[in-house]
């Protein structure tokens, strides 16, 4: 993995990570179907899981992750389990 984008996953926030591992854990790596759930939830729809209180921040913070993951083609889970992987090794 390119190290700028270690380093870029590495200055996010927790919150940020949280959302990044939630949307591979729970929605199968999809952004849109975290943001529907999310969208639905603050719209009073029924909604898959309930997550967070601060849903309105956290669609701001998936624009910016969506947008770098665009931007250079990658996928942040895959920074995150390489990162993960490294704190594990001896």
């Amino acid at each position: 993995m390119q190290e700028r984008h270690r380093e870029y996953y590495r200055s996010l926030s927790r919150e940020e990570r949280q959302l990044i591992l939630l949307r591979d854990e729970l929605y199968d790596g999809s952004w849109d179907e975290m943001v529907e759930d999310l969208r639905d939830r603050l719209a009073g729809k029924p909604y898959i899981f309930k997550l967070m209180n601060r849903i309105e921040e956290d669609l701001v913070r998936i624009e910016g992750l969506r947008r770098y993951e665009d931007e250079h083609g990658i996928d942040l889970g895959r920074v995150r389990a390489e990162e993960e992987a490294e704190e594990v090794e001896p």
